[in-house]
């Protein structure tokens, strides 16, 4: 069964139009909801932006069934010890809805900007490898290094990345691999690669509503985020319908729905009414 999610970046909206957005999804159909993580808007250093994890207490808090993580939470941000105990809270917190998603740092400028590191791309990923390891020594029953209380159940781990190392991470840690949206069209060719770890895709949409020209939306989704290539698809509800179709029948089994008019709840709620329950 494919699993929705919405891709909602916290950054220039309110804490209650997240909340909001997030109810939207949950009430439609979305079994998930999904936030970044970074100090500073990407491109946009200025934008207003919410931390991540607070972010998604705050929205766990204010829903009841709807799966809460991120695409991706930086390694270098947090701990690993202070990471595994916050997991462990907000998963317990939720009922169990909290997923945790890593990746060794996208926006490298930034972690030297605030003093975090200064590390490399390979450095970044050894660091990610040793988190993930002592992930497992945390969340353990026994050992020096077991937290209490445990996780009442496993943790899921969304590992995001197309490289060959941080697929490696991903063939042994991972239940969730997530394709970025830059890389769509790889799919088919970095599947084999992922082992027994399960597909989603992060997806740009330029979603023409019932009232709305598909060429007029086209237009302004493409001068917004046209950069993304492969990764923004634009249509009405029945090409959408037909283009996530094929990334299923490819080996996609969720996707994380980022949209190109900044998820208004008409969007969220027409989007899972035409698309999601045409049974893609």
């Amino acid at each position: 069964m494919t699993e929705w999610f919405l891709y909602l970046p916290q950054t220039r909206i309110g804490l209650d139009d997240l909340v909001t957005r997030a109810r939207v999804a949950e009430a439609s159909g979305f079994d998930g909801v999904a936030f970044l993580d970074h100090l500073d808007t990407p491109m946009a250093p200025t934008a207003p932006l919410w931390e991540a994890m607070t972010v998604a207490t705050w929205v766990a808090a204010h829903t009841e069934r709807i799966k809460v993580g991120h695409v991706v939470l930086c390694d270098g941000f947090r701990h690993p010890a202070v990471l595994a105990k916050q997991a462990t809270t907000l998963a317990e917190a939720s009922g169990g809805r909290f997923e945790l998603g890593l990746g060794s740092g996208s926006m490298p400028d930034e972690l030297v900007k605030y003093g975090i590191t200064a590390a490399g791309p390979r450095q970044r990923v050894d660091a990610l490898g040793e988190t993930l390891a002592l992930l497992s020594e945390y969340w353990s029953s026994e050992g020096e290094r077991a937290q209490f209380p445990a996780p009442t159940a496993p943790i899921p781990l969304v590992l995001g990345g197309v490289g060959p190392r941080m697929l490696e991470l991903t063939r042994r840690y991972a239940d969730w691999w997530n394709l970025p949206a830059t890389h769509v069209h790889k799919l088919p060719e970095l599947l084999p690669s992922i082992g027994s770890a399960r597909a989603s895709v992060q997806q740009m949409v330029g979603f023409a509503r019932h009232d709305q020209g598909v060429a007029a939306v086209a237009e302004t989704a493409q001068r917004r985020f046209g950069r993304l290539g492969s990764g923004l698809v634009c249509g009405d509800s029945a090409a959408l319908v037909e283009h996530f179709r094929l990334l299923e029948r490819q080996g996609a089994q969720r996707f994380y729905i980022w949209f190109a008019d900044f998820a208004p709840p008409e969007s969220i709620a027409e989007f899972a009414e035409t698309v999601i329950k045409a049974g893609c």
